[in-house]
């Protein structure tokens, strides 16, 4: 399948907790887009101490470890909301850009993006296989808000093209990823996937972790607050 919803696993004073260390970030290194007033996005997560604590907790490594191993960790973090001011679509795709700390003209590796100053880059399979991502949401999530879409067992075909996308899409039908608030939706990065427009904007509040289960190769290192060998001490 390459996806699967765990519901109400994390505590509502948990969350709670979460939101409020998130409406003031403190942490440099945090990126944040706004429309108005309303924060839409933030990059870099990971700089901030609830989540970071999040990604090493035992709930979460129950989830974590089982499919990666224990030496997995938590190499990046991002937040999407949708609300009546930022209210977006997503086109079907695969999560193939990884962030790193410097770039380096490795095989395999590319195209190369800046993103909130930080070098990202395109994964080879190999890599992706080794990845996993989990999705907390901090809102009910239904289908009036724009919910995750996912194309089951896609993430077994590798990096599909625009014509291979197109013919997931024509024989595949999509499930809709409906999760409760404190609920987590945990999926593989080459799981194709999409998001509509919400019909009844509101916050659809998203904490997006990846995960990844070993080093890079060739000098590339991962843009995490940790090492593979600090993880490993």
């Amino acid at each position: 399948m390459g996806f699967s919803i765990l519901p109400a696993i994390v505590s509502e004073a948990l969350i709670s907790q979460i939101i409020s260390e998130l409406e003031h970030p403190i942490e440099q290194g945090v990126s944040i887009r706004k429309q108005g007033q309303n924060t839409y996005a933030m990059r870099n997560l990971l700089c901030v101490p609830c989540v970071q604590d999040f990604s090493k907790s035992a709930t979460v490594r129950s989830v974590v470890e089982p499919i990666l191993g224990r030496m997995a960790i938590a190499v990046r973090g991002l937040l999407f909301d949708k609300t009546p001011n930022a209210n977006w679509n997503v086109a079907w795709h695969q999560d193939l850009c990884i962030a790193v700390r410097q770039r380096a003209e490795v095989p395999g590796f590319g195209p190369w993006s800046l993103k909130a100053g930080i070098q990202h880059v395109q994964a080879p399979v190999s890599v992706l296989e080794e990845m996993l991502t989990l999705r907390l949401h901090l809102d009910d999530c239904s289908e009036e808000n724009g919910p995750l879409q996912v194309l089951p067992a896609s993430h077994r075909s590798g990096k599909l093209t625009t014509r291979q996308i197109a013919e997931w899409r024509s024989h595949v039908q999509p499930a809709v990823c409906c999760v409760p608030r404190g609920g987590v939706l945990v999926m593989h990065p080459l799981l194709l996937h999409s998001s509509s427009a919400a019909r009844t904007p509101g916050h659809r509040r998203v904490i997006h972790l990846e995960f990844a289960a070993g080093d890079l190769p060739a000098g590339l290192e991962w843009f995490s607050n940790e090492s593979f060998t600090e993880a490993r001490a």
